[in-house]
Parts: structure tokens; sequence; C-alpha cells
């Protein structure tokens, strides 16, 4: 299984770059994701995001969907897009530290 380095942690990942055990996340990794992303800083938009796909992940167990951010996390789907551009549930949830959506290509 590959690993890399992330804020001083050593984490585990998948050949793309998503965590395998988002246990191993913290918020100061999310900054140095951002950045490789190409978000910059995180504001309070990007954590209420962040925030929700990890409470639904750890509840349900699986990623939710856009339409479920919008509808279950009051989330506006333009939001997600204006923060997360090119890629919103993909590159949130790589930053979140959570595996890659099933719906993400």
């Amino acid at each position: 299984m590959p690993t890399r380095d992330i804020a001083g942690t050593t984490v585990d990942v998948n050949e793309e770059g998503y965590f395998t055990n988002p246990e191993q996340w913290t918020e100061a990794m999310a900054a140095v994701l951002a950045q490789e992303e190409e978000i910059g800083e995180l504001t309070d938009g990007h954590w209420k995001i962040l925030n929700f796909l990890r409470q639904d992940y750890k509840e349900k167990g699986t990623m939710p969907t856009i339409r479920r951010v919008k509808n279950a996390g009051g989330i506006p789907t333009k939001d997600l897009y204006d923060l997360f551009p090119g890629g919103p549930l993909k590159k949130s949830s790589k930053i979140a530290g959570l595996p890659k959506p099933a719906s993400c290509i």
C-alpha cells in the first residue's frame, strides 16, 4: 500500500493519493492538500463542506453524492462548485482525507 508524507505525518493512500484510512487525517493536512489542489486558503465555507463530508462518511460509511451534500448538508451546489472548482466532490474528498467518491471517475 502506498504512503506519503503530509504535514510531517506519513499516511496510507491509494495510487491516486486518496486516504485509505481517514482516521490518519488532521486539519493541518487539509491546508497542505488544499494548496496542492490549487484551492488556496481554506475559508469557513470550505470547512463547512469538509466537516459535513467527514461527518457523513463517519455515519454512513460511504461517500456522499453531490445531491446529498446539497440536501442533507444544506450546501448549495453552486457553492460546492465555486469553492472546489474543477471537480468539487473529488477535490473536497481528497482535502477532507476521505476515499475517492465512487461517483467520480
